[in-house]
């Protein structure tokens, strides 16, 4: 006879392990919940990263293109259709191609302005007319001291010098394929303001410097030099001090270097920066002092440039190499010492026809820049 006892049934136990399955059931609900709001705030910031490396054509981020910049980048950028843009702009082929819109001519500016090393520090006009003229002082306005009712006699006059940057036309002929135009999503405008920008940059960069005013701007380091002090030096001529040595720097680094600092005014001083290649950084940043110290400094916040006894460096590739003769670098205050002149207007003519199947864009702008107070500028050149 088989005899079963019956376990009794504990409700206890029971109810604790529903209570384990249902916690559990909710933490894995809640945690699928969790899963797709992260995946949701990744892909609204891969959106928001996506939209912030398009440069915005709108009158402000976000905004649609105006009218002006759909007609003229749909209809003929990628069309060729010129009737969309005779009427806004007013200018013709025969004038040299189309004024781009301000929205795109803003974004050239924009890329040259980080791009281009002396842009970001010279002074910048912009001109309505292919030249442009200034009067400057050449030895200030006489004063003198009299009593209350004395007579004031006449001073003498100001001499003035006129300051005319020499100007050129600046061009580049980027090139795309007709199907990179048929395709929506290539970005026209980002690209050709990218591409324009670049090139004017780079043609820019050697003009500023070492330009020689045939049809382009006046470099500074093109400009006379003398070894005489701002009394006494001709108007227009920069200053320089010798380093010391036929080939490079003499014992005494430090000491040329703050020399060059000191030969220019206090006023001009403050927002001064010096200029000059990597080669020669390189070579800079390994000078020291007499007790070991180095003369350059790194930046201590990130987007701070470097500085050297104190201001900042700006490399400019265009500046010579550290060799007999040269003047490898520039110490000065561009803002009071370089001026650039440009006409405000890029224009750009589409050509589909000199190199088929690839459609042209003939870009061009006019730009000029001279030396505007000499004594804001002083150099050092490499010789005994």
């Amino acid at each position: 006879m088989d005899i079963q006892i019956e376990t009794p049934l504990n409700t206890d136990t029971l109810n604790d392990s529903f209570d384990i399955v249902a916690r559990q059931d909710k933490a894995d609900e809640a945690i699928k919940v969790l899963r797709s709001d992260v995946d949701e705030v990744k892909a609204r910031i891969d959106k928001i990263g996506k939209a912030a490396v398009r440069p915005a054509i709108g009158s402000a981020a976000g905004q649609e293109p105006s009218a002006e910049v759909k007609g003229f980048v749909d209809g003929y950028l990628r069309r060729g259709r010129e009737t969309e843009v005779k009427s806004m702009s007013g200018s013709s082929p025969a004038d040299g191609g189309y004024a781009v819109p301000r929205e795109i001519d803003a974004m050239i500016a924009s890329e040259l302005k980080e791009i281009s090393p002396i842009r970001q520090i010279a002074q910048v006009v912009q001109v309505g007319s292919a030249g442009y003229r200034k009067l400057v002082t050449t030895g200030g306005t006489a004063s003198g001291w009299v009593g209350e009712t004395a007579p004031r006699p006449e001073t003498d006059a100001p001499n003035f010098a006129e300051i005319a940057p020499p100007t050129g036309e600046l061009y580049a002929n980027p090139a795309a394929s007709q199907s990179m135009l048929d395709d929506a999503a290539f970005d026209l405008e980002g690209w050709l303001a990218s591409e324009v920008a670049m090139e004017f940059a780079r043609a820019e960069g050697a003009a500023f410097v070492n330009g020689s005013g045939v049809d382009q701007p006046r470099g500074f380091l093109a400009s006379p030099t003398s070894m005489a002090g701002d009394a006494v030096r001709p108007f227009g001529s920069v200053q320089y001090i010798g380093s010391g040595d036929a080939d490079g720097f003499d014992a005494n680094p430090e000491g040329r270097l703050i020399d060059l600092v000191h030969t220019m005014k206090a006023g001009h001083r403050q927002g001064a920066s010096w200029v000059m290649n990597s080669a020669t950084l390189s070579h800079v940043r390994k000078l020291k002092t007499t007790d070991g110290a180095f003369l350059w400094q790194p930046g201590l916040v990130e987007g701070q440039p470097d500085r050297l006894l104190g201001y900042p460096v700006i490399e400019a590739e265009d500046m010579p190499d550290v060799a007999g003769g040269t003047f490898p670098i520039a110490f000065g205050n561009f803002k009071a010492g370089y001026i650039i002149a440009e006409r405000s207007a890029t224009q750009i003519l589409r050509d589909p026809f000199t190199n088929k199947p690839f459609v042209h864009f003939y870009a061009t702008k006019r730009v000029g820049g001279q030396v505007l107070d000499s004594s804001a500028i002083k150099l050092l050149k490499i010789e005994a």
